[in-house]
């Protein structure tokens, strides 16, 4: 059964050695990164930021970064075969390659992490221009995803140096989307706990949430989560892994398809679900449905809300209560062909737990996908 635990496992007066601001960007690997910025600029209400390729000195790939409020999203495509960018798209398709977190010293956010057992990807290096400096550094986690830890506090251009600013005609308005909430991993079978222990012992993360199958399952499959979070609570990394069931997990399928474990969804925040998903609806996206009878007795089940249940019935956006509040949120459906990566909008009132309530519904929703895929 779940479990809510400490949101600290550092004694009390004992120092975080990796204090973190929040999620500075998310780097996706595509096969085309000037369309994919294209898409969520149009169906996800982005706006162009920044551009990195040959014509700014960078010869074997680009990248263009887009941004709404304080989400940054940077897409990069090889622009050769045989580089490593190409060998990752082909391996996964289109996926989150780097979870990059702010922090005011890079160099002391690598050190502290290798030092605990974390595999470099990167060791600090600064990089400048006219606007200043910024320091990366970064280590890998579950798969080939990267964490990189991202040092801006000396510069004050569009996104980082190598990056010319980019502005564009077509500009199209926000749909609300605020910030990242939390950032959905899936891991093989029995590695759950060996990447708990990552994050507690590297990081210095905390296991503040833990469901097991008997919460997260259907008739047919069922999968186990632990949620970690870092000392002040800006950044959390739910774990998923695959249990036992009648037929396949989705987790089981995002590992099949995408040849390996990595990030299978990015949960955004908006200050007001209905507009941001009925803009998102209206732009194209696609949500997962659940049935009609999930709001027959809703109020019964969450108590008083702010909202009319119609127009969340309309949108399909669920509702969870914890003992700090409630919150609202929806699962869209894969954003590409391969059954990988999706996104969940969610509004928190209060409830900083990660909707409990709704899995049942949630997971039958993904199931009968799955069906039509045949992949269940």
């Amino acid at each position: 059964m779940s479990t809510l635990l400490a949101a600290n496992s550092r004694q009390p007066g004992e120092a975080d050695f990796l204090p973190l601001q929040g999620t500075d960007y998310v780097e996706f690997y595509v096969g085309n990164a000037k369309q994919a910025a294209h898409y969520y600029k149009s169906a996800f209400g982005f706006q162009s930021l920044a551009y990195a390729g040959p014509e700014t000195g960078i010869k074997d790939r680009v990248s263009y970064a887009v941004r709404q409020n304080k989400l940054t999203f940077v897409f990069t495509t090889a622009l050769r075969t045989g580089h490593p960018i190409a060998d990752h798209v082909y391996l996964h398709g289109d996926g989150v390659k780097v979870l990059a977190l702010r922090v005011d010293d890079a160099k002391s956010a690598w050190k502290e992490t290798t030092m605990r057992g974390g595999k470099s990807y990167m060791e600090p290096a600064c990089f400048t221009d006219r606007y200043g400096e910024v320091v990366l550094s970064g280590i890998y986690t579950y798969g080939e995803t990267v964490h990189l830890f991202v040092e801006r506090n000396n510069y004050s251009g569009p996104f980082m140096p190598g990056y010319r600013e980019t502005k564009t005609a077509y500009n199209p308005p926000s749909t609300g989307l605020q910030y990242v909430d939390h950032a959905v991993g899936n891991v093989g079978w029995n590695q759950m706990d060996p990447w708990v222990n990552f994050y507690e012992e590297v990081m210095g993360f905390s296991n503040i949430l833990s469901f097991d199958d008997n919460d997260i399952s259907t008739e047919y499959s069922a999968l186990m989560s632990k949620v970690m979070s870092n000392g002040n609570g800006y950044v959390k990394f739910p774990i998923n892994e695959p249990a036992e069931g009648k037929k396949k997990s989705q987790v089981e399928e995002y590992l099949e398809f995408y040849n390996g474990e990595g990030v299978q969804h990015i949960a955004l925040a908006t200050n007001d679900i209905l507009q941001t998903v009925t803009q998102l609806r209206d732009r194209g996206v696609e949500f997962l449905q659940v049935p009609s009878s999930y709001y027959q007795d809703l109020r019964s089940r969450i108590g008083t809300i702010d909202e009319d249940i119609r127009p969340l019935a309309d949108l399909g956006i669920l509702v969870d209560r914890d003992e700090e509040g409630y919150l609202l949120q929806i699962f869209s459906k894969p954003v590409e062909d391969r059954p990988t990566l999706f996104f969940e909008i969610i509004q928190r009132k209060g409830a900083k737990s990660f909707g409990k309530g709704n899995f049942k519904a949630l997971f039958e929703a993904i199931e009968r996908e799955q069906s039509a895929r045949g992949n269940l």
